[in-house]
C-alpha cells in the first residue's frame, strides 16, 4: 500500500506519464510503441479522412501499466485486444439495455457524479449494501455476469473519462484516464467478505488486464479489525503498481479524503457536503450539467462535446 499525498501540493507529479506530461524519454517509448502496433496490425493511425484506431490516452494506459516498456506493453495489448474479439465487447456494449446497466450498478462502484481534485470522477464501494442483495448476484449466470461487468468498464472508459477530460479542470489539458475510488467497509462482516471474495476477485483481474491504469487512487476507510486477513487475500489479485495505488485511512477518513476531493464534492457521510449515498444516481455538478444535462439511460458515449449512442459494430 502507498502513501497518501495531496494533489494540490503538485498536479503535474500527481499525473505523471499522462499524455501531455511525458518525459523524453516517455515521448520516444510512446511513439516507439506506436510503430510497433502499427507494424503488428493492431493500431491504424490517423488520417486526414479517419481518426486513429484507438486514441492516444487509452495507448497510454497499456504503456504505463508495463512501465513504458513497449514491448511488454505491446504483448497486453495484443491479449486485451484478442479478448475484446473473443467476447464481443464492442456489440455487448452496443446491445446493453438500460434495465440491465441499472442492475448491475447496484453490484460495483458507482460514480457518485463528482470529481476529485485532480478533476478525476469520484466512484463510492459500499460493501455492506451488496450483503441484502447477494442472492441476486448470485442468481445471475456467470457468464451474464461477467458482461455486465465488462459494459461497465466500457461505459466508464467510453463516456465517464471523455466527458471529465471535457469539464473545466486544474489538470487540463491532460486528459482523465482514470478514477478516484472509496471503499467503504463499514458493518461489512467476515462471512460477507467471504461470500463476495470471487466476486471482487473476477472484477478486479477483469481490469488489472484489459482496462489497465483505470485506478488512480482507492481510500479504504473504516476498515474493520480482521481487514489485515483480507489484505493477505486480495493483495495478490494487483500488480505492485495497483498497490502502491490502496491506501488504508480507517475510521475517521474526511480529513485525509477532503486532501483529494473538495468537501462539496464529498459525499456527507464521509465528513463531505453533498447529499449522496451508495445506491444514489449520481448528483452532477453544474459544469457537468451544462456538458450533458442529466445522465443518460443505457450505454452511452462521448465524443466531441456530446453525449452519443456507442456506433454499430
Amino acid at each position: 500500500m502507498g502513501e497518501m499525498s495531496s494533489p494540490e501540493s503538485d498536479l503535474s507529479h500527481q499525473l505523471r506519464g499522462h499524455l501531455g506530461n511525458l518525459t523524453a524519454d516517455q515521448e520516444q517509448a510512446f511513439t516507439t510503441f506506436k510503430d510497433n502496433l502499427t507494424k503488428a496490425n493492431l493500431y491504424t493511425p490517423p488520417t486526414e479522412d479517419q481518426e486513429a484506431s484507438h486514441d492516444d490516452p487509452t495507448l497510454l494506459r497499456f504503456l504505463r501499466a508495463r512501465s513504458f516498456n513497449p514491448a511488454a506493453a505491446q504483448k497486453q495489448f495484443t491479449d486485451a485486444e484478442n479478448w475484446r474479439k473473443k467476447h464481443d465487447v464492442s456489440n455487448l456494449f452496443y446491445e446493453a439495455s438500460a434495465e440491465d446497466i441499472d442492475h448491475s450498478k447496484r453490484f460495483y462502484p458507482r460514480w457518485t457524479g463528482r470529481r476529485d481534485k485532480l478533476g478525476l470522477p469520484l466512484y463510492v464501494y459500499r460493501l455492506a449494501s451488496l450483503e441484502t442483495i447477494q442472492h441476486e448476484l448470485d442468481a445471475v449466470p456467470a457468464e451474464t455476469r461477467y458482461n455486465r461487468i465488462v459494459v461497465l468498464y466500457e461505459l466508464m472508459t467510453r463516456f465517464t473519462f471523455p466527458l471529465c477530460s471535457n469539464l473545466p479542470r486544474a489538470t487540463a489539458p491532460i486528459p482523465v484516464t482514470s478514477t478516484t475510488t472509496i471503499i467503504d467497509l463499514e458493518s461489512v462482516s467476515f462471512s460477507s467478505m467471504w461470500k463476495l471474495r470471487h466476486h471482487l476477485q473476477e472484477a478486479s483481474r477483469l481490469s488489472t488486464a484489459n482496462y489497465p491504469e483505470t485506478l488512480h487512487h482507492i481510500a479504504i476507510i473504516n476498515s474493520p479489525s480482521f481487514f489485515p486477513t483480507i489484505w493477505n487475500w486480495i493483495k495478490g489479485w494487483f500488480d505492485e503498481g495497483t498497490r502502491q495505488k490502496i491506501h488504508v485511512l480507517g475510521k475517521d477518513p474526511g480529513s485525509s479524503l477532503v486532501e483529494l476531493i473538495h468537501p462539496q464534492d464529498l459525499p456527507a457521510v464521509y465528513g463531505g457536503g453533498l447529499p449522496w449515498k451508495f445506491g444514489d444516481e449520481p448528483i452532477l455538478d453544474e459544469q457537468t450539467k451544462q456538458a450533458i444535462g442529466e445522465m443518460p439511460k443505457g450505454p452511452a458515449i462521448f465524443v466531441n462535446g456530446a453525449v452519443k449512442k456507442p456506433p454499430e459494430p
